[in-house]
């Protein structure tokens, strides 16, 4: 009788996904099979611990719906019937119809949606926009998230860097304003846990109160879209009463003056009645902010999902500017970190490319139902994103997706609402089967990912799939060679990163801001002091409050992450649950009792779903998980109601101007 010997391996890799962490993991492997994801040590930023969404993924590696072969639809547009067929004939139908849209209507008849928040640093760019650059297609901008928050650091910042997130340990007062990190960054809350015990106050700015915001010496549930209220409330608290750093200012800052002249109009009585927060909170949070020190404020991604995000975004990150808080370590600002972690893919872009198209990715309704006044779209294809479910205006986006003469192509790992729409459906690798390179956009390290197991079923990498377009096309496939990716410079591009070690760092004491680093920006007139009046914005030269007035609609609902899923993905097997969040005092006003469905509208569509009756919810704001698939939601999910307008700056998604009106749903039968 034969024994057979069964090969165990535990192999280190990184974890590329759309996440701040970019935890170390190991990934152990039986007989070229992924069995289970845990923590690598060693890395001592992501101390030995991943969180449950990644510690799951061989689900979705080996999931029913894992998309093994290119597939056809066969049945109606969204029916999700397709049959198989060869990676020859799908490359030969998607270039035959990509030719016939060039031919028909142009370039800008060709719409490439790659996002790939799921790949590494080579897969998510680089080739991919090469190949679409060269047919001169259009370009869709990723203005659905941090777009805002980007340009509003470059606004105020440029180029300065963030600091160490292992510098918190040191602060002594720690602002978390419009971030979750027990749930979307969740390796910081033990640092700032670290420094409360060591005597740091911790204050949390956030509509809910989250996970941290319960262990928060203060948290002001600040009405959504508000944020630049609060902020300009602080900063002329603290000019009345004489406690900004006035030397600091005179040293490193431009336009205060400008700045403190629009703070004037905000007064503790007027800040505290638009923003929902008390007026002795506001002042007593405001001069402790200011007196303490070293002081830090992780600056998150919510104050920008509004029509006010720009504006909030610049006022909050001029506060630790008139406060002086910069210099000692534990203080600063803590935002993305991306900027001194870029991977040199410049050989892989495009040198040049012809003028095209620009497509703003919140509108991607509109621009697939010809509404924006362009040229129709023939060819849509989608890599590493589910616009089905997660953009604005869902109602829209599907009605754009069911158009019977728009070819649809979705390059994904599984089946995924879009694929559902799709003409054809081609298989993606997950980053457990390629080599890749993982940056952070929340630490300072960047990590190789190795490929531990073989491509399941037929899928192909992004890089991959643009060499075969590529040759299919007719290119010069020397410029997409797997073996020019392989040997791409990655090095990080900043001597204080220290080769990517984050103890080098933390042994050397962190960044410094506005000692060890100062603020660049492309315009060399700006100087190296932080901008509080930027006058090439015109009429938002300082940041500006809109009016959030909707008397039809009362609720203001917020679209938040969830520990399930990353952006939408797990979320074919982990998702949320489908329910609305809803104060208990607005909850009895409104007659609901927990567990009843209600049904949740708006001008651009309704909904129903559970009630959950939550204390932590503020007081006319209610939540609905974002990332919830369609069948997980029996329908539309809380984005049909989500409208598609751009906010002040950069054009970016206002998901959080989601304004519903909630009753009990009518029984059904």
């Amino acid at each position: 009788m034969l024994e057979w010997q069964t090969l165990a391996m535990k192999l280190r890799t990184a974890c590329p996904l759309d996440c701040p962490d970019t935890c170390s993991i190991d990934a152990e492997v039986v007989d070229g099979r992924l069995l289970a994801v845990t923590a690598a040590p060693g890395n001592s930023f992501t101390q030995d611990f991943i969180c449950q969404k990644v510690s799951k993924h061989a689900e979705r590696v080996y999931s029913p719906l894992r998309i093994l072969t290119p597939m056809l639809r066969t049945g109606p547009k969204g029916s999700g019937e397709f049959a198989p067929i060869s990676w020859a004939e799908a490359l030969a139908l998607f270039v035959e119809k990509v030719r016939a849209a060039l031919a028909t209507h142009g370039a800008d008849s060709v719409v490439p949606y790659l996002y790939n928040s799921s790949a590494g640093a080579l897969n998510s760019s680089g080739v991919s926009e090469r190949l679409w650059a060269e047919l001169g297609a259009a370009e869709v901008e990723h203005t659905i998230c941090a777009a805002t928050t980007g340009a509003s650091w470059e606004a105020v910042y440029g180029d300065m860097p963030s600091v160490h997130p292992g510098d918190v340990v040191h602060s002594k007062f720690i602002v978390v304003w419009g971030a979750n990190p027990t749930v979307s960054n969740i390796h910081l809350p033990p640092l700032i846990h670290q420094a409360q015990l060591a005597g740091a106050k911790l204050v949390v700015i956030d509509p809910r109160r989250t996970g941290i915001a319960k262990r928060a010496d203060w948290h002001l549930a600040v009405r959504p879209g508000t944020d630049v209220a609060l902020a300009y409330g602080m900063a002329n608290h603290l000019h009345v009463n004489n406690s900004l750093a006035n030397d600091f200012i005179e040293r490193h800052a431009s336009g205060a003056k400008a700045f403190l002249d629009e703070a004037a109009n905000w007064p503790l009585d007027r800040t505290a009645d638009v923003t929902g927060v008390d007026a002795d909170t506001i002042a007593e949070v405001a001069a402790a902010w200011a007196a303490t020190r070293p002081s830090m404020l992780r600056f998150g991604w919510g104050p920008e999902r509004n029509r006010n995000g720009g504006s909030s975004c610049r006022a909050i990150l001029s506060l630790p500017v008139l406060m002086g808080h910069f210099g000692d370590l534990g203080s600063g600002v803590l935002g993305s970190t991306s900027g001194l972690t870029p991977t040199s893919l410049g050989r892989l872009r495009a040198t040049s490319r012809l003028p095209h198209r620009m497509i703003n990715m919140n509108s991607l309704g509109a621009v697939l139902c010809g509404h924006d006044g362009h040229s129709p779209v023939d060819v849509f294809f989608v890599q590493g994103a589910n616009p089905a479910v997660m953009n604005p205006n869902q109602r829209l986006v599907h009605e754009g997706l069911r158009r019977d003469d728009l070819f649809t192509v979705v390059h994904d790992q599984v089946m995924t609402d879009t694929c559902n729409f799709a003409d054809l459906v081609l298989p993606a690798t997950t980053h457990f089967e390629v080599d890749d390179v993982a940056g952070s956009y929340g630490s300072y390290i960047l990590q190789p990912v190795h490929k531990v197991i073989e491509p399941v079923g037929e899928s192909l990498s992004n890089i991959q799939l643009a060499q075969r377009l590529a040759h299919a096309f007719g290119f010069d496939t020397s410029v997409y060679d797997m073996s020019a990716a392989q040997q791409i410079d990655v090095s990080v591009q900043s001597d204080l990163v220290k080769n990517g070690n984050a103890d080098e760092f933390l042994a050397a004491g962190g960044i410094k801001q506005f000692l060890d680093v100062l603020p660049e920006f492309s315009d060399g007139a700006k100087g190296q002091r932080a901008q509080l009046c930027v006058p090439e914005l015109g009429d938002l030269a300082v940041p500006k409050f809109q009016e959030l007035v909707t008397p039809n609609f009362p609720f203001t609902v917020i679209s938040p992450a969830t520990h399930r899923t990353i952006n939408s993905m797990f979320g074919e097997f982990n998702s949320p649950k489908f329910t609305i969040s809803i104060h208990p005092s607005d909850a009895s006003i409104l007659g609901l009792e927990a567990g009843v469905r209600v049904r949740v509208w708006n001008e651009l569509g309704s909904i129903e779903l559970p009630a959950n009756l939550d204390p932590d919810q503020r007081t006319g704001t209610v939540t609905i998980p974002k990332g919830i698939w369609m069948d997980a939601a029996g329908g539309l999910t809380v984005n049909a109601l989500v409208p598609d307008s751009l906010n002040d700056l950069a054009d970016g998604a206002c998901f959080n101007d989601t304004r519903v009106a909630i009753e009990r749903a009518l029984p059904q039968y």
